[in-house]
């Protein structure tokens, strides 16, 4: 009874503690996701990031340091020297490893000592005993990826048919700059806020179109027809608009596991998917993109970025960010960690909780012994095709 004597309503005060669903968003060494995680390849950067000169790099909450030996082997250590614990960022790139600054272990790229400059004859005997701890790491389409779950679980890199099947005059281009992230490169929210997006296509004719603007093109505001289907590697989404000059527009987009994004050109380039690209969590806190696309000249993956009130995202005002939101305003808005106990997930959200399903059920995979979805060990067998794309009638 309120004061009046009559039926007090709710308010935000009677609102419990919230909460979110940790199995599915933390992603340290030990959570539920974050052993699901360690279970794939993941991209820790460009080609071009690993050099001569240490870098530091963070991926699934744990610091790292990569570098590039003089025999152009790119190597994933872990950061504090199994010595006397300094960090080896301050080591010296030589031709067979990184050398610490504080008393010379030299470590190759596995971990390996080669050299104790300070003990007796340079650590013979000795120096076979320790190892310097270090992930395995792989190069391909111009990104280093790294595995870093149990040793024995270790699958093949996957080879993806997007983008080993070029067309004439085409070629694969990176970025890391972050399409989708403001341009800003790290988002400072939980990977799966983003991840999600990809199946959520309904909020496309809301957040960048009808409330914000065109933010990509006139098309793209037709609220579709959508169907979600699962299928080996994740989830597809099928979004159909009738368009005003008659045709009929089929769009395709895919989630892959572990957190693969396959969106085709929101310009509507037609025909297959361009380009696949890597929500990659720095820890459960941050995410980056790191994408691959088929061109035909680099640098021309950086040119599909959309704009908000004629501007990119980066030269808006505080004002015209919110009165023009787009994926990152909506999605760092959530919070760090969006708040999973206040949701009320509606028919339009069928593809989240179909993806959620999906990583439960992938949860579960591993906690009873098996291999998740993707995962490949006979060479031949790595290879994953798509059917993403925009495709007219």
């Amino acid at each position: 009874m309120d004061s009046s004597g009559g039926t007090a309503e709710p308010t935000a005060y009677t609102l419990p503690e919230p909460g979110y669903r940790a199995d599915l968003t933390e992603v340290e060494k030990g959570t539920p996701m974050g052993e699901l995680l360690r279970r794939y390849w993941h991209p820790v950067g460009l080609s071009e990031d690993a050099i001569g000169t240490p870098k530091k790099v963070r991926l699934l909450g744990e610091d790292l340091i990569l570098f590039r030996d003089g025999q152009g082997r790119p190597g994933l250590v872990y950061p504090r020297c199994c010595h006397r614990g300094t960090t080896l960022y301050y080591g010296k790139v030589e031709e067979t490893g990184i050398r610490c600054c504080y008393h010379g272990w030299l470590f190759d790229i596995e971990g390996h000592c080669l050299d104790m400059p300070v003990e007796p004859n340079k650590g013979e005997g000795y120096r076979d005993r320790v190892r310097q701890p270090w992930y395995p790491v792989e190069e391909r389409y111009g990104l280093i990826f790294a595995y870093m779950g149990p040793p024995e679980r270790k699958p093949l890199l996957p080879r993806f048919n997007l983008l080993e099947e070029l067309d004439e005059g085409e070629m694969l281009d990176t970025d890391d700059t972050g399409l989708g992230t403001g341009g800003l490169g790290i988002a400072p929210c939980n990977w799966l806020q983003h991840f999600e997006n990809v199946m959520d296509p309904f909020h496309v004719a809301i957040l960048h179109a009808a409330f914000s603007g065109t933010q990509f093109v006139p098309e793209m505001a037709i609220m579709p027809e959508v169907s979600f289907a699962r299928y080996e590697y994740g989830m597809r989404s099928q979004q159909v608009r009738k368009l005003e000059d008659g045709r009929t527009l089929y769009r395709r987009t895919e989630a892959l596991l572990p957190t693969l994004r396959v969106v085709p050109s929101p310009v509507l380039q037609p025909g297959r998917c361009a380009s696949i690209g890597w929500t990659v969590p720095i820890d459960s806190t941050h995410y980056k993109l790191l994408t691959v696309a088929r061109v035909t000249e680099k640098g021309e993956l950086c040119k599909h970025r959309s704009k908000m009130n004629g501007k990119y995202w980066w030269d808006l005002t505080e004002e015209e960010h919110q009165k023009f939101p787009g994926d990152w305003e909506a999605q760092v808005g959530q919070g760090e960690i969006s708040y999973h106990s206040e949701e009320h997930l509606a028919k339009s959200d069928e593809g989240i909780r179909m993806l959620r399903k999906f990583y439960e059920e992938q949860l579960k995979v591993i906690v009873e012994g098996g291999d998740p979805v993707g995962t490949a060990f006979e060479p031949g067998t790595e290879w994953i095709g798509s059917d993403a794309g925009n495709f007219f009638e």
